[in-house]
């Protein structure tokens, strides 16, 4: 998701403009920064928090060439996610897990169960196809045009031709 994404987002569900919405998410971004700069953390509750850690200096190897390379200390940005944020990402694995478990990756359509056929005396419908699980965006089918052929005594069509 970027940052137009859930600017679009949020504009919808609040009523605002995408301006205005554009306006606050970017302010947000900055006050994040600015309190990570000045106090070196940020908690947001529910979410995680951000924090500013020192890497030590280490030898490292250029995978290229081999040679040996000092790479100097430096201050990166940590984030460790909130309980809430936890959880929802575990359902996500879990729920990738029971796909797993039926054969299903990512990106891929669930497997087909084919449906006894109905009973001319039954007054039940028939049972609905099976939903694919969370997380997992079913495939569309690929449909293919044939190349057509031209009548090879026929002109050819010009741009300009109606």
């Amino acid at each position: 998701m970027t940052k137009k994404e859930i600017v679009k987002t949020i504009s919808e569900e609040c009523n605002l403009t995408q301006l205005v919405t554009k306006k606050v998410v970017q302010m947000t971004f900055e006050a994040i920064i600015d309190a990570l700069v000045s106090e070196g953390r940020i908690e947001l509750r529910n979410f995680g928090v951000f924090e500013v850690k020192k890497r030590a200096a280490r030898k490292a190897r250029n995978p290229r060439s081999g040679e040996k390379v000092h790479v100097p200390e430096k201050f990166v940005v940590t984030f460790k996610p909130g309980k809430e944020m936890e959880e929802q990402v575990l359902s996500l694995k879990a729920a990738a897990a029971a796909a797993a478990a039926q054969g299903v990756t990512a990106g891929e359509a669930p497997p087909v169960v084919s449906a006894p056929a109905a009973s001319p005396l039954s007054t039940s419908p028939p049972p609905a196809p099976a939903a694919p699980p969370l997380g997992v965006q079913p495939t569309p089918p690929q449909v293919t045009n044939p190349p057509q052929q031209q009548d090879e005594q026929a002109p050819p069509s010009s741009p300009y031709s109606f």
